[in-house]
């Protein structure tokens, strides 16, 4: 298996994933991924790929608890390099490893911020990403009843870790996100 090669990465990320609100989150994270590799010059494929392999194994996970190491350990008996197995580890703050690379910081500061803003663009009756905009962001983010189970503090705290302003970085994820907007069910543009 060629592991960065993005069909055979479906192949094996589509062994493991149970659900295709789970797969469009993925796609979500890999495409904001590809636009902030793309504006700092980075490999926009190899961010794709630590973008599309990041929760993979949410599903399988013998305890919460255990993500991602569990899915880490399969990522490396799969031969997928230690930088893409890095950024996986470490896309969350429970499993202490210090992020480092710019690739492991944005994928913090994507993975729960992309979730978030295709929640915004799902309740609205168009479901047009164009009509996401950061004010609008920010207004569900007060919300404490609307996709509860995304943390606020991680989408402030990603955008900080970049150096970002919030409203910027927000912005930036809606534009990377909408080449992907018909495959995560929502639209852009009037038609």
């Amino acid at each position: 298996m060629d592991v960065m090669d993005r069909d055979q990465t479906l192949e094996f990320i589509r062994r493991h994933v149970k659900t295709d609100m789970l797969m469009k989150h993925l796609f979500t994270v890999e495409a904001a991924m590809r636009g902030y590799a793309r504006k700092h010059g980075e490999d926009e494929h190899r961010w794709g790929i630590a973008g599309l392999l990041h929760d993979f194994d949410w599903e399988i996970c013998p305890t919460p608890e255990s993500h991602p190491t569990f899915g880490a350990d399969l990522l490396r008996q799969h031969g997928y390099p230690e930088d893409i197995v890095r950024a996986v580890l470490t896309h969350g703050d429970h499993t202490g490893i210090p992020r480092q690379s710019l690739m492991e910081h944005t994928l913090y500061a994507v993975d729960e911020l992309s979730g978030f803003i295709r929640a915004v663009a799902l309740v609205r009756p168009s479901r047009n990403l164009d009509e996401v905009t950061p004010q609008s962001v920010r207004r569900k983010m007060k919300d404490k009843a609307f996709a509860r189970d995304v943390n606020r503090e991680d989408i402030i705290k990603g955008a900080a870790e970049l150096g970002l302003d919030l409203d910027a970085h927000i912005a930036f994820v809606v534009e990377s996100m909408k080449p992907v907007a018909e495959q995560i069910d929502l639209r852009t543009g009037t038609g």
